[in-house]
């Protein structure tokens, strides 16, 4: 989400019962490469990247750009939640000129089956509801990957169609303030 306007970028570290979710530092570095390289956290992602190729491309302070948020969790990182712009050339929008925010989100597999990613996702969409109100979320995510359905759908979105891309059947749904409360 590079253009956020008047939103000041990074926000205050969000606070959870059991999580921060805070700007990345240098000491994520390995982290990221970690969820990057992991075949298990990137099954449905394409696949992990080499390591090797991670080591030299990813940069001492790893993903320094707006709306990029560190899940911490007792001073470590175990992921990521990102509210990123949804390529216009892609398949699913809710709005004629497209461009919804998208939200995505990929913890480390020894942070998995304990709700992070629901209660780290649940405090970015606050904030995101804050900053930008009634703008609706999109998620999107492979059918086969059952537990990222399911976070969707505890987080509030509904799903609003299915469609292949990536050589897979894909899940989108929309998060919208308005339809929550409307």
């Amino acid at each position: 989400m590079a253009e956020l306007g008047p939103v000041v970028w990074p926000p205050a570290p969000l606070r959870t019962e059991r999580l921060v979710l805070r700007e990345p530092e240098a000491r994520d570095r390995a982290a990221f490469i970690d969820l990057f390289a992991s075949s298990e956290v990137r099954t449905y992602l394409g696949g992990p990247r080499p390591r090797a190729e991670l080591e030299s491309a990813v940069p001492e302070v790893p993903g320094q750009r707006p709306c990029v948020f560190v899940v911490d969790r007792d001073g470590a990182m175990i992921g990521i939640v990102t509210l990123d712009r949804r390529d216009a050339e892609r398949r699913g929008h809710v709005r004629p000129d497209a461009g919804e925010a998208e939200l995505s989100y990929m913890l480390l597999p020894k942070a998995w089956g304990r709700g992070y990613a629901l209660e780290a996702c649940s405090a970015a969409l606050g904030w995101f509801a804050d900053a930008f109100p009634s703008e609706p979320v999109v998620l999107c995510t492979q059918v086969a990957s059952g537990r990222s359905v399911r976070v969707a759908e505890k987080l509030g979105f509904t799903e609003m169609e299915r469609f292949e891309e990536f050589g897979a059947e894909q899940w989108f749904g929309v998060w919208s303030s308005v339809l929550r409360s409307g």
